[in-house]
């Protein structure tokens, strides 16, 4: 086969294009799957409160006892339990912006 042939063929070949989308059927237990989701979602925000507090606490003692390295570890406890409430809650909204973004690439 020359090149000139083998252009012709290739040029013939259709790329197939492959349409997939997330359906609710395809596998049982799909509907325990997002209830455990949503507990761990609420554990993760329970246990973020429970991180605030917790670093909120050790931040203050820090401060008072005039101890600048334990006020810095409470300072970035709360920055983290913080950051972890926004992802935790966040999620959901999260992985829709990039599912539609991954979609929009062609």
């Amino acid at each position: 086969m020359n090149s000139s042939a083998l252009r012709q063929w290739s040029s013939r070949i259709a790329v197939a294009q492959i349409s997939i989308a997330p359906n609710d059927s395809g596998l049982p237990g799909i509907a325990s799957l997002r209830t455990i989701v949503g507990a761990m979602m609420t554990v993760g925000l329970v246990l973020s409160v429970l991180a605030l507090i917790v670093s909120a606490v050790v931040w203050g003692f820090g401060a008072n006892s005039s101890n600048p390295h334990l006020a810095g570890r409470g300072k970035v406890g709360v920055l983290v339990a913080c950051g972890a409430a926004v992802l935790c809650g966040a999620s959901v909204t999260l992985v829709n912006f990039f599912w539609g973004v991954g979609q929009a690439v062609s």
